[in-house]
């Protein structure tokens, strides 16, 4: 069984862009650099290590908690693990692996010496050869399976750097890990001179921070960064476009589903339809940011976990309270806020602007 390709970054292997006013870029490719990252193709990255932990219970209780999977398949006695969970038994946790092949290093310094010192994960490949059940104790090998030429992509022009994990339940193979990955340059852009847009700025929340801005000259902050648009949430993102929050609905069984995925996760089905939603919900859990700053974001600033009405969860900035006054229960009203001519995110606006501290659970 061969999973979607789950994509994780903003660039795909051979894309090419056009760059529009106040874009620089230049692209050069030296041959004789790409033959040496040719010669890295087929060399291990990894030599028979062994998961940190057998395939356990605990585990997989906690992994069908987090992506709201109740199949029956993943409980009891004859349970067996979700297939997706395949690179789980193979992370090294904060201290790491060790036994770790010098190519894929070497590779990636090579890389960075030539410029290319940025990385963003671009896709991943799983293929299930094999249910994994609590008590199989795993061991992989990975190799370097291919090395891009240069590309250009909306980040910048680099290569892409493929490698591929063999998971093993004693001589059996159990699956494959295909992980790709973009080393590149980034673009670079030069200073945008042009006024923002009125009305499209999001407002500091709290009172002092509006009172300096009143008093300051105009800010030209960078771009927000882009939502991450692949070939399975490209529905959901033109939705919001046109101003409409669609939830995928499962045909076989019903079932709702957030984020977007190609197949229901309660019973397997590939069919699947929408429903907009009513735009009610309340905060589920939140995060206040303060640290790191980013200069497109003016820190603190609320993020909510939002439990939508329809039973789904998703992820926005919770507006309309001060951000040190959001509380889980709050309850909030689905909002379109566009931040530039072509990025429009869905966000939550309090609809208790009286909140005060202890109204609501804490968890």
């Amino acid at each position: 069984m061969r999973d979607a390709r789950c994509a994780v970054g903003d660039a795909d292997e051979g894309a090419t862009v056009s760059y529009g006013p106040g874009v620089s870029h230049e692209v050069a490719v030296d041959e004789e650099f790409e033959k040496r990252l040719k010669a890295y193709e087929g060399r291990p990255a990894a030599v028979a290590r062994a998961g940190k932990d057998p395939v356990n219970a605990p585990m997989i209780r906690h992994w069908c908690e987090a992506m709201g999977d109740t199949n029956p398949a993943y409980a009891g006695r004859d349970a067996i693990a979700p297939p997706t969970m395949l690179q789980v038994w193979t992370m090294g946790g904060l201290s790491g692996h060790t036994g770790r092949a010098h190519a894929y290093d070497e590779l990636l310094g090579l890389l960075d010496e030539a410029g290319y010192t940025s990385v963003v994960a671009t896709d991943c490949e799983q293929e299930y050869l094999r249910p994994l059940r609590p008590g199989d104790e795993i061991t992989f090998d990975s190799v370097i399976e291919s090395v891009s030429e240069q590309k250009t992509t909306k980040l910048g022009t680099g290569h892409f750097v493929t490698t591929r994990m063999d998971l093993r339940v004693g001589p059996d193979l159990a699956g494959t890990h295909r992980f790709r990955i973009l080393k590149y340059t980034p673009i670079r852009r030069t200073e945008r001179t042009e006024e923002p847009p009125q009305g499209r700025q999001q407002r500091p929340s709290q009172p002092e921070q509006e009172a300096k801005s009143s008093q300051s000259a105009p800010r030209h902050k960078p771009a927000r960064p882009r939502p991450v648009v692949n070939r399975d949430n490209a529905g959901f993102w033109e939705g919001v476009r046109r101003r409409r929050l669609l939830i995928q609905r499962c045909t076989d069984c019903g079932g709702l589903r957030h984020p977007w995925l190609p197949g229901c996760n309660a019973c397997g089905g590939m069919d699947w339809d929408t429903v907009e939603a009513g735009g009610e919900g309340t905060v589920y859990s939140y995060v206040v940011m303060h640290h790191p700053p980013f200069p497109a974001f003016d820190p603190p600033y609320a993020v909510g976990l939002i439990e939508l009405a329809e039973g789904v969860r998703m992820i926005g900035n919770v507006l309309g309270v001060p951000c040190d006054k959001v509380r889980i229960g709050l309850p909030v009203r689905l909002e379109f806020q566009e931040y530039d001519e072509e990025l429009v995110l869905p966000v939550w606006r309090a609809q208790d602007g009286t909140a005060q501290e202890g109204t609501y659970e804490h968890r």
